[in-house]
C-alpha cells in the first residue's frame, strides 16, 4: 500500500484494528501510545496493550506523556495520515495538521450518539437496541468530525461491556481497512454529523456504579452489565462490599412485601433480588477478597439468605 500511518491507540480494544491494517498490508511507520504506567501493588511499570503488541511486530513506539507537545516528533515520521482509536489523548490542530491526507479515528459508537469516553458502556446502561464503528475524520472538537464510514451491529440481551469492547474492536478493523481503501482510490465520501440526537459520555467514576435497588430491574441489570469487566457495578451485602458481574430481569412473583434489594430467593438457579420494579437474578458476584463465582457457589457458601439486603452503602 502507497500509504504510510501512524496508528494511535492504548487498551486492549485498539490492537485488532491495527492488526487488520497490518494483515491488509498498510504500511503502518510508528504507533503513538501513552507512557507505561504503574500496575498493581507492586506498582510495575507495565506498558499499553499496544505497545506490546507494537513491539511483538518490530514497530517503531512514541509514548509521549503529551501529544500535543510533539508535532514535530510526529511530522519526521514522515506519515500521510493518522489513525486513532481509543487513544486517550485530544489532538490540537497542531498535530492535525503533520498529515497531509488527514487523521481518522475509529469510534465505538452510532455518532453523534455518545461522543466521550465511554461509549460501550453508556449504549448498554442507557438499553440502546444496536450500536456500531463511525470512521471519522477528525477535528479540533469531541469527536465531531464528517464521517466517512458507519456500520451497525445490535446490543445483545447477555452483552457485557467487554463482549460489545470485542465485537465493536473486531468490527473497528473492517471498518477501518475499508476506509482507507477508500481515502487510497479516492471514493471516500465525507458526511457532516446530524445535529439532533447528540450525547455525550464521560470517563465512569466508581461511585457511578453503585446499584440502586429502587430503580427497575432492567435498569439494574444494564448497568451491572455496561460496568463488567470494569469497573464494575457493586452493592453492600451484610455490611461488605459486593462486585455484580451478571444479571437479568425476573418477574417479582412471591415477592410482595419484601424492600427494594432484599433477597427473596437464594438458589442454584441464582439470588433473586427485589428491584423497584421486577427482580433482578444475579448469576455471577464477588464477595470482598473473593473470587468471581457463580450464584449457586455463593449460595452454597452461605454467603446470602432469603431476607438479606443488597444496599448503596455499607448497613
Amino acid at each position: 500500500m502507497g500509504t504510510k500511518i501512524i496508528y494511535a491507540g492504548a487498551p486492549a480494544f485498539s490492537v485488532p484494528p491495527l492488526k487488520a491494517l497490518l494483515e491488509a498490508g498498510f504500511d503502518v511507520a510508528a504507533v503513538l501510545t501513552q507512557p507505561d504506567k504503574p500496575v498493581g501493588r507492586k506498582a510495575v511499570l507495565t506498558p499499553t496493550p499496544l505497545k506490546a503488541f507494537a513491539a511483538e511486530q518490530g514497530i517503531p513506539v512514541l509514548d509521549f506523556p503529551k501529544v500535543r507537545e510533539h508535532a514535530a516528533e510526529l511530522s519526521s515520521v514522515g506519515a500521510d495520515c493518522m489513525v486513532t482509536c481509543a487513544y486517550g489523548q485530544i489532538l490540537t490542530a497542531e498535530v492535525l495538521d503533520v498529515f497531509p491526507r488527514g487523521v481518522y479515528n475509529i469510534h465505538a459508537s452510532l455518532l453523534p450518539r455518545w461522543r466521550g469516553a465511554s461509549p460501550i458502556q453508556h449504549a448498554i446502561l442507557a438499553g440502546d437496541a444496536q450500536t456500531g464503528v463511525t470512521v471519522m475524520r477528525t477535528d479540533v472538537g469531541l469527536d465531531t468530525g464528517d464521517m466517512l464510514l458507519v456500520r451497525e451491529i445490535p446490543i445483545a440481551a447477555d452483552d457485557t461491556a467487554a463482549t460489545l469492547s470485542d465485537k465493536l474492536s473486531a468490527l473497528g478493523g473492517e471498518c477501518i481497512v475499508e476506509a482507507l481503501h477508500k481515502i487510497e482510490d479516492g471514493t471516500a465520501a465525507f458526511t457532516p454529523q446530524p445535529t439532533e440526537g447528540i450525547t455525550l459520555c464521560k470517563k465512569i467514576k466508581k461511585e457511578e456504579c453503585a446499584v440502586d435497588f429502587s430503580n427497575t430491574s432492567a435498569e439494574i441489570c444494564n448497568l451491572i452489565r455496561a460496568m463488567n469487566p470494569a469497573p464494575l457495578a457493586f452493592s453492600y451485602l451484610r455490611g461488605a462490599p459486593v462486585n455484580l458481574f451478571f444479571a437479568q430481569p425476573a418477574e417479582a412473583e412471591h415477592a410482595e412485601g419484601a424492600q427494594a434489594g432484599e433477597v427473596v430467593r437464594a438458589d442454584k438457579t441464582g439470588i433473586y433480588v427485589r428491584a423497584g420494579e421486577g427482580l433482578v437474578k444475579i448469576l455471577e458476584l464477588q464477595a470482598s477478597g473473593g473470587k468471581r463465582m457463580r450464584a449457586a457457589d455463593f449460595v452454597n457458601g452461605r454467603k446470602v439468605a432469603v431476607g438479606d439486603v443488597f444496599a448503596r452503602e455499607p448497613q
